[in-house]
């Protein structure tokens, strides 16, 4: 489930055949909106897997309705453990990781695994979240976010940096964007054994009680 992702629009019964539509503008997404669709496809997942990743951008991260609905589905759904990954996302209103850092520590107090996402894009830049690493679980690099992919030295050299970041930091590096076999043997050559992409297969809409139907 990605909240920065995509969301269902405003009323849920008029769902389109083809599912769900990105918004044409992120801070429309209240938090209501946002936490009715996460409790509905929590109820659904925690019987299957064994953990859940949220995406949230620093907005939404400080919101308290939010936190309090995250911090809710994580007491439910154990041992369904729910991984929280603040994105890249670039907002209206600037928060410090002053400000983050409490936050934070309310989702991993609760034994949630905290993420930071498409690392070197957006607000998610080395500089901007070396305060964060700490904290972090979990790095994600998004290929898709680079014009060039494995096979440019520069983006090689960024992974080997992240991975000696999250091997000091004792945390997973997630390599995202594999979509062929070049990219599968580069990443297996340096060592990244966490990877995402549509090599692996693609994603499928999940049904959700109130949908009429799908394409």
């Amino acid at each position: 489930m990605s909240s920065n992702r995509c969301t269902r629009p405003s009323k849920y019964n008029e769902i389109p055949h083809d599912g769900w539509r990105v918004p044409t503008s992120f801070d429309s997404i209240t938090p209501q909106n946002w936490t009715e669709l996460f409790v509905a496809s929590t109820k659904l997942l925690s019987l299957k897997i064994h953990s859940v990743s949220v995406n949230l951008d620093r907005r939404q991260l400080m919101n308290d309705d939010i936190a309090k609905s995250v911090i809710d589905a994580q007491e439910r759904m154990r041992p369904m453990r729910v991984v929280v990954e603040l994105t890249e996302r670039v907002g209206k209103v600037p928060f410090t990781n002053a400000e983050l850092i409490p936050q934070i520590q309310q989702f991993t107090n609760r034994g949630m695994d905290f993420s930071l996402d498409d690392v070197d894009s957006g607000d998610n830049h080395y500089n901007n979240i070396k305060d964060l690493l700490p904290y972090a679980d979990e790095i994600k690099f998004a290929l898709q976010n680079f014009k060039q992919g494995l096979m440019s030295p520069n983006i090689r050299q960024e992974l080997d940096t992240w991975l000696g970041i999250t091997h000091q930091y004792n945390q997973r590096l997630v390599l995202e964007g594999i979509e062929d076999e070049v990219g599968d043997d580069i990443a297996n050559e340096m060592g990244i054994n966490i990877r995402q992409g549509y090599y692996y297969g693609k994603p499928h809409l999940l049904a959700l009680g109130q949908d009429k139907s799908f394409a």
